[in-house]
């Protein structure tokens, strides 16, 4: 860890009304170091500023491992506090008469010789350093003479009843939890643009720091769930602060896409309260503000969570007759668009609860269903090898499309469409905007850019016969890149201004399930059934 002077604990004045003193900064910047495993730099911030943290997550764990002699954990504990020389003294001696109880001979002269509180008690105490080096050296153990006359378990007691008198117990992720609640404050003041990504250091949108796109080439970070679990769907906040995944087992997890840790600033998730299903979640998509989560399970159940706080604050129970394959919302986030298994895609009304509109005529899985971007269409990709352009309004199918199969397949023959995406609108692109064009993504190992007649634009193809079909697709959000992962789980990155496959990557061991890119940073998500989400970037 770099070092840098530290001011003296005193106390700095935060506003008009308030202080805080230095002393507490610098705790808030010990559990961090804490938290996130950066020992050596927790060591020369406490030495340096003469300030120990002097917390644990629970009093009642550390006064329960001291009692039943769970001493490993204790140590590394009390690592972290600022005992007096006398309690520290008492808790090793405790500790290496326990140990000489057992015969462990070698770990407790380890500690009685190499422990600086042990050290110290040879200088100040000699004469009860000399009787604990006596009784090592014995060939028996007598308790009543090492614990003088008591129970060790009231020698445990009376040592945690010490202990618990310096100890201070503070909530977890202190740090983080002050600058969002600062930042939310800073947001509804106006100071800060509200439903951005913010740029904490700098106190800016990070959105209006530019990020040109460029097509990921690493790994950088991987998810694993369990090893009888896998994400069967994942989607970035479009504000950038959340990664959510939903589970074959029916959890739904927020991810700090940086670290590929859960995140414990969500005060449900770091209780283990988390959002769930009865069922595996198979669709999930958050509303245009960041606020609200949809999530559809393989049952047909629709519920809206609150991310924030992890409620519930809409359920459809039956919003489809069978699981629900994708989830989008509405341009203004008063409906939820879902896709289903049962052949048939259907609006929701988030303020009635109930399923206002179907769109029906699909003869397979429905697999992805999104709005144009003036909200006037529904656009429908199936199992069924046809995509449907509706009207949102109406549901009446304006237009069907059959993406034409590359030249060495039957042309006979449907082949399922995985997904059906609006491109990204280029700047400056002709043409009424709102006519749009779409990405067709099928089970051959070419994907098509084509208007809403059908016509297509550009082709980008695997080049593959063998385990070069497509399983999921993603355009980049400005529209510089388009991804798409194969068979083979490679992902292919191709160049939208020239149509080349400029890169391509192996980003997993089985099966890619589905990628999803984060709004405004190079970040990819891929997630697959080996059990792990990976985070892609340059």
């Amino acid at each position: 860890a770099g070092r840098t002077a530290l001011p003296t604990c005193g106390t700095m004045s935060v506003a008009v009304s308030t202080s805080v003193e230095s002393a507490d900064v610098i705790r808030l910047m010990l559990q961090f170091c804490k938290e996130n495993g950066l020992h050596r730099s927790l060591q020369a911030l406490q030495e340096e500023s003469r300030v120990s943290l002097n917390t644990v997550d629970s009093l009642d764990g550390l006064m329960g491992d001291i009692n039943n002699g769970r001493w490993d954990m204790v140590l590394q504990a009390v690592s972290y506090l600022s005992l007096p020389d006398n309690v520290q003294q008492d808790l090793y001696v405790q500790i290496v008469l326990e140990l000489a109880e057992m015969r462990e001979l070698d770990t407790a002269n380890h500690l009685i010789r190499e422990t600086a509180p042990m050290i110290a008690m040879k200088q100040d105490t000699p004469e009860r350093y000399l009787r604990l080096e006596a009784l090592l050296k014995r060939n028996y153990f007598d308790p009543r003479e090492a614990y003088d006359g008591d129970p060790k378990e009231k020698k445990r007691s009376s040592i945690a009843q010490a202990i618990s008198k310096y100890v201070q117990v503070a909530p977890p992720s202190r740090l983080l939890s002050l600058v969002g609640q600062a930042m939310k404050w800073q947001q509804h003041a106006g100071i800060l643009p509200p439903n951005t990504r913010i740029d904490v250091f700098r106190g800016v949108a990070a959105d209006a720091i530019e990020e040109s796109e460029q097509c990921p080439t690493q790994i950088a970070k991987t998810v694993k769930f369990g090893t009888k679990s896998h994400p069967e769907c994942a989607t970035f906040s479009p504000d950038g602060q959340y990664c959510v995944s939903g589970s074959v087992d029916g959890f739904v997890e927020v991810w700090d896409y940086q670290t590929a840790m859960l995140r414990k600033d969500l005060s449900y998730q770091e209780e283990g309260a988390f959002m769930m299903h009865e069922k595996a979640v198979i669709g999930i998509a958050f509303s245009k503000d960041s606020e609200l989560l949809a999530t559809g399970a393989q049952d047909g159940q629709l519920k809206i969570w609150r991310v924030a706080t992890g409620q519930c604050v809409r359920r459809y129970e039956k919003a489809h007759n069978e699981g629900i394959t994708f989830i989008s919302w509405s341009k203004d986030s008063s409906q939820i668009l879902t896709a289903s298994f049962d052949y048939t895609a259907r609006a929701h009304g988030l303020k009635s609860g109930k399923t206002l509109k179907e769109y029906r005529g699909h003869t397979s899985y429905v697999n992805t269903a999104v709005y144009s971007r003036d909200g006037g269409r529904v656009i429908t990709a199936s199992s069924d090898g046809h995509v449907i352009i509706w009207d949102s309004r109406t549901t009446e199918q304006m237009h069907t499309i059959v993406p034409p199969p590359p030249p060495h397949m039957p042309s006979t023959i449907h082949y399922a469409v995985n997904a059906a995406f609006m491109a990204p609108a280029a700047p400056g692109q002709s043409g009424n905007e709102d006519e749009g064009l779409i990405y067709v993504c099928s089970r051959t190992n070419t994907v098509q850019l084509m208007n809403m007649q059908g016509q297509v634009i550009k082709s980008f193809t695997s080049g593959k016969r063998d385990k070069g079909d497509f399983v999921a697709m993603t355009p980049s959000p400005k529209g510089d890149w388009l991804y798409a992962a194969a068979e083979d789980n490679k992902l292919y990155c191709f160049s939208t201004q020239s149509g080349a496959l400029e890169q391509t990557l192996q980003v997993a061991e089985k099966e890619v399930i589905g990628l999803v890119h984060h709004p405004s940073r190079n970040v990819l998500a891929a997630y697959s059934s080996d059990g792990t989400m990976a985070f892609l970037k340059p």
